[in-house]
């Protein structure tokens, strides 16, 4: 794994708008970033990325089938007790899930260490997906890149496949895909995954979340009172499970992606209950909940998460029991774990955070997230990679 820098192309602007890739900058600061790019090998991708992801995946879904059969693992994620029937009925169910990210520590030594799951409402969808397979068949078109070099990227295909997947299996004639209007990121990540469901057969069009509404038997509805059978939603559990509605989903015939299931991955708290599943395990890092004595073991190195946090958000990390990075925001009130410190790696002064993706239940594909701090925010800019020939 290296780190090579590259001329950016003088009109990749113009690529970019013709591709429908409206927000890669913000508040004039870049968020896509061709200055550089990642570059793997192929041995690198299958063995210390693809098939840890595999594991990782896996282990993630035996946790939740512990979960929703022990109300203290619920309990000590600080879910709602409101919202524990309606998980358990979308597990018990096997409601199906679209996609997720986890977050990998890895710099191309030593094994990957998950940092966290992004399996709810990840971002940075399109831009993996699309935009750098884009950048990469012009890198090679123009002979800007080596010839030969590849990208771990099957996302398109494999997104459209699981929709149709969906249609097919009679889960759904069609899905309402929801987000707030006004926040471009989310708004492209969703209209992305519209063209994926219409390209798979599926009816879909967009909702805004502040247009979906209950009847008068508790059912979902768009704004002219029709029943919504399946619900993309970028809209966090943890928010629509507080939210007055929320109430309403374990009672209600709408079928949501992610299901309600999702709730228990998407929280930190399931980090400690995987390492105390797998003690020791090569790809996780010991961690605990705060208020365990047994974080001890980790010493005066550590990271300390909200269960509830977003984009870096009151994430703290210590380093030789002095503060290294401290993220400010809104989280906490529920509670933190405490991680093993496993920095992520530096590259030319640059710390990078490789996005592994999953897509139904199999890896698919590859992102990295760039930053100048310790902690990767909403400000971390997108790099494309390559398998290197």
């Amino acid at each position: 794994m290296r780190r090579v820098p590259i001329p950016e192309r003088p009109d990749w602007r113009e690529h970019a708008a013709r591709a429908g890739f409206h927000f890669h900058t913000f508040d004039g600061a870049p968020y896509w970033d061709e200055s550089a790019y990642y570059a793997f090998s192929l041995a690198e991708i299958e063995e210390d990325i693809e098939e840890p992801s595999r594991a990782l995946h896996a282990l993630c879904l035996a946790f939740v089938d512990r979960a929703v059969a022990d109300g203290e693992i619920l309990a000590s994620l600080k879910i709602p007790e409101h919202a524990w029937d309606a998980i358990r009925a979308s597990w018990r169910r096997r409601d199906p899930s679209l996609y997720g990210r986890l977050d990998l520590s890895y710099g191309g030594t030593g094994p990957a260490k998950l940092l966290e799951y992004n399996a709810d409402t990840p971002t940075a969808l399109y831009e993996s997906a699309v935009f750098q397979w884009l950048w990469l068949e012009d890198g090679l078109v123009s002979g800007r890149l080596p010839p030969g070099s590849d990208q771990f990227n099957a996302l398109h295909e494999r997104l459209i496949a699981r929709f149709a997947e969906l249609g097919a299996e009679g889960a759904t004639p069609g899905i309402a895909f929801a987000s707030f209007s006004d926040a471009p990121e989310d708004r492209g990540t969703v209209a992305y995954l519209q063209d994926c469901a219409l390209q798979a057969g599926l009816a879909a069009p967009f909702l805004p979340v502040e247009a979906i509404g209950l009847d008068a038997r508790g059912r979902f509805v768009d704004e002219a009172g029709r029943l919504i059978g399946t619900l993309f939603k970028l809209y966090p559990w943890e928010w629509m499970f507080a939210d007055p509605f929320g109430r309403a989903v374990g009672a209600s015939p709408t079928r949501f992606l992610e299901p309600p299931w999702k709730a228990v991955l998407s929280n930190k708290g399931m980090l400690a209950h995987l390492w105390a599943m797998e003690p020791g395990h090569p790809n996780l890092l010991p961690t605990f909940f705060e208020e365990d004595p047994a974080k001890a073991a980790l010493g005066p190195s550590f990271v300390k998460k909200p269960l509830y946090a977003r984009e870096g958000a009151n994430v703290l990390i210590v380093r030789d029991g002095a503060v290294a990075a401290q993220g400010e925001g809104p989280y906490g009130a529920e509670g933190y774990v405490r991680q093993g410190l496993a920095a992520l790696p530096r590259f030319d002064g640059h710390h990078a955070l490789v996005g592994s993706w999953i897509v139904g239940d199999a890896p698919a594909g590859l992102c990295l997230r760039e930053g100048d701090g310790l902690i990767t925010t909403d400000r971390a800019r997108f790099l494309p990679h390559v398998i290197a020939a």
